[in-house]
C-alpha cells in the first residue's frame, strides 16, 4: 500500500505500532516515532521539478589572443582567469671584431589575475608585439610592446638587447607586471661579449630571456648556428657576433589567454 500525506497532515498507508490506519497525524510524527515501529514503502523521489540547481560549474571556456582584439562575455560566465604576457625584447647587432657578440632580447613580464566579469560584457585586449632584431651596425635590439587586459592588469615587454661594439654587451632586461593577483618579470637575456681575441663563442652566451611559456631564441655560435627568434610566446630574441651575420633576431610575441569560468 502506498503511503499519503493528505493536506491536513494526516498519514495513510503508514502501519505504527498496531495503531489503525488514519491516526497518525502531524502531531504524532512531530513527537517522534521509533524507527522501528514504521512499517511500508516510501515512495520514490524524483528531482525532475528542481530548479536553480546545476553541475555546469568550472571551466567551461577558453580564449586566447595572439593579437589585440576584444574578449566578449560567452553566456553564463561568472569568472575569468587572465594570464597577460608582453612581447619578448631583439637581439642586438654584431660588433666589428671576430670577439664582439652582442646581447640578446629580454622577456615580457605576465601578469596572472582572477576577475569577477559578472557585470561585465567585454573587456579590451592588447597584445604586446615583438621587439625587432637590430637592422644594420651598430644597433640595439627594439623592445617588445606592452600587454593588457582592459586596465585589470598589464605585463610590457623586454627591453632589446644591445650592439656588440658598445663595451657593455648586456642582455635586456626582462619586463614587469602591474594589476595582477601574481606578477611576473620576464626573464634577463644573457650577456653577450666583447673580446676582439675571443673566437669561441660560448654557446651559453646571447640567449634570450626565458618568458613565462618556454625560453627565448640561441645566440649565434661559430661560423654555423645562427641566431634564433624567441621561441616561447614572450620570450627575447637571440643576439648575433660578425661570423655568422650582422644582426640579431626578434623577440616573440606576446599572448592573453582568459579562461572561462561558470
Amino acid at each position: 500500500m502506498a503511503i499519503v500525506i493528505n493536506g491536513s497532515g494526516t498519514v495513510t498507508g503508514l502501519s505504527v505500532g498496531g495503531l489503525p490506519d488514519g491516526t497518525v497525524d502531524s502531531d504524532t510524527l512531530a513527537s517522534g516515532i521509533a524507527a522501528s515501529k514504521l512499517t511500508g514503502a516510501l515512495p520514490a523521489i524524483s528531482g525532475a521539478s528542481l530548479t536553480g540547481i546545476s553541475d555546469e560549474s568550472g571551466l567551461a571556456s577558453q580564449q586566447v589572443f595572439t593579437s589585440s582584439g576584444t574578449w566578449t562575455k560567452p553566456t553564463g560566465i561568472t569568472t575569468v582567469k587572465v594570464i597577460v604576457t608582453g612581447g619578448g625584447g631583439g637581439g642586438g647587432s654584431e660588433g666589428n671584431s671576430h670577439g664582439d657578440e652582442s646581447g640578446p632580447g629580454g622577456a615580457g613580464a605576465t601578469a596572472i589575475e582572477v576577475i569577477d566579469v559578472s557585470s561585465v560584457s567585454s573587456v579590451t585586449v592588447t597584445v604586446g608585439a615583438a621587439g625587432a632584431g637590430s637592422s644594420g651596425q651598430p644597433s640595439s635590439g627594439g623592445t617588445g610592446g606592452t600587454s593588457s587586459f582592459g586596465s585589470y592588469c598589464s605585463a610590457t615587454g623586454g627591453e632589446g638587447g644591445v650592439q656588440g661594439d658598445s663595451g657593455d654587451t648586456s642582455g635586456g632586461s626582462g619586463g614587469t607586471a602591474t594589476g595582477g593577483d601574481i606578477n611576473l618579470n620576464g626573464g634577463d637575456g644573457s650577456n653577450g661579449f666583447t673580446n676582439g681575441t675571443d673566437f669561441t663563442y660560448d654557446a651559453n652566451r646571447a640567449i634570450g630571456g626565458s618568458s613565462y611559456w618556454g625560453g627565448g631564441g640561441r645566440g649565434s655560435t661559430n661560423k654555423n648556428k645562427a641566431p634564433r627568434t624567441g621561441r616561447a610566446y614572450g620570450s627575447g630574441g637571440g643576439g648575433t657576433t660578425p661570423r655568422y651575420g650582422t644582426n640579431g633576431m626578434a623577440g616573440a610575441a606576446g599572448i592573453v589567454v582568459v579562461e572561462e569560468y561558470k
